[in-house]
């Protein structure tokens, strides 16, 4: 294991030692790669460059208190990149290949998998681009898939935090029936004028709301929303929300703890009746929303009076941290253990 301190990593880019890549050419992927760089050779023509075909994952690996290396939901991860080619029509990496990539790029990388107690853990970054040169709208011939890691910290230091977050009203995240449900690059630079703004006026993110009719909750930023009243877990649903593994995850646990579950639209005025709020995803599990303020609108609602995390939301954070890095029993079927 290497030395780095493990009780404060940040959550961002940290060297490691090796990424592993694979190239689609006259119609078939190549064998898996381990390169020791951190670099890419490019052509000027690529549509990656030019026509945004490119998309990406984000799973972790964990260690357990048995020193055991678990890989979480990647099978999902897999399904979900598939789906993300084929909306803009790149060639689809298989699940196979991309278990041999993501297991080999753990492996290489074993000790730089974080110490069991430390909250950190490894970051897994699957990324798929066209690499082919094309100019004139159309799909590239020739596709690149690489797989990198990284250790990275707890999203939040010393504990989880409840977060504030600004109603977004003059940004679209995603047009409807447009790219919102798969995971490309686009999506994200799309949202970065809304969460820059959100930053420089003091909020932990941005509420985007549906781009329609502006009526109903869309995404916390880059992650999925949920509420929580009357026993029930209560997340969106639209044609523009990327299906969140972790928002999947914390619907069945959900369920399996007695509470009731729906994935249906949120008017943004239903916000005024949640107990508790959050926005879930790989990074944080779950961010705690303390409270979202529409300007616009001119209304605030307040989630944590107290400044505390919800105690649903925390009793769903902990089970589901639990299970990742094996404290909990895994009755579904969620970890995989990397020999």
């Amino acid at each position: 294991m290497v030395t780095l301190d493990w009780n404060n990593l940040p959550f961002g880019y940290i060297k490691t030692d090796y990424n592993i890549r694979c190239y689609y050419r006259d119609g078939k992927w190549s064998k898996p790669e381990v390169s020791d760089s951190e670099y890419i050779n490019i052509h000027i023509a690529a549509t990656a460059l030019h026509y945004g075909q490119e998309a990406f994952e984000g799973l972790k690996a964990y260690r357990g208190k048995d020193g055991k290396i678990r890989v979480f939901r990647w099978e999902e991860n897999a399904k979900r990149l598939l789906s993300s080619a084929e909306g803009i029509k790149m060639a689809q990496v298989p699940m196979d290949l991309f278990q041999e990539a993501v297991f080999m790029a753990v492996k290489k990388n074993e000790k730089f998998v974080p110490p069991f107690g430390s909250g950190a853990s490894l970051y897994i970054r699957p990324l798929l681009y066209g690499s082919g040169a094309e100019v004139g709208v159309k799909p590239a011939k020739e596709y690149t898939f690489i797989v990198f890691v990284t250790p990275v910290g707890p999203y939040f230091k010393g504990g989880v935090k409840p977060v504030n977050m600004l109603v977004c009203r003059d940004v679209d995240r995603a047009a409807p029936l447009g790219t919102g449900r798969i995971k490309i690059g686009g999506n994200y630079a799309a949202s970065l004028k809304a969460i820059v703004r959100a930053h420089d006026e003091g909020y932990g993110n941005v509420l985007f709301l549906d781009a329609k009719e502006k009526k109903y909750v869309d995404e916390c930023g880059p992650a999925n929303f949920f509420g929580i009243k009357n026993n029930t877990y209560i997340t969106p649903l639209s044609n523009s929300i990327l299906p969140s593994i972790t928002n999947m995850s914390l619907i069945e646990l959900a369920e399996s703890m007695g509470l009731k579950t729906e994935r249906r639209p949120i008017l943004v005025d239903e916000l005024s009746e949640f107990e508790e709020a959050g926005a879930c995803g790989t990074a944080a599990v779950i961010s705690p929303i303390a409270r979202i303020v529409d300007t616009e609108a001119g209304k605030t609602y307040e989630f944590c009076k107290d400044g505390k995390p919800g105690p649903v939301s925390m009793k769903l954070f902990n089970r589901l941290v639990g299970i990742q890095y094996g404290n909990e029993p895994d009755p579904f079927g969620w970890i995989t253990i990397i020999e």
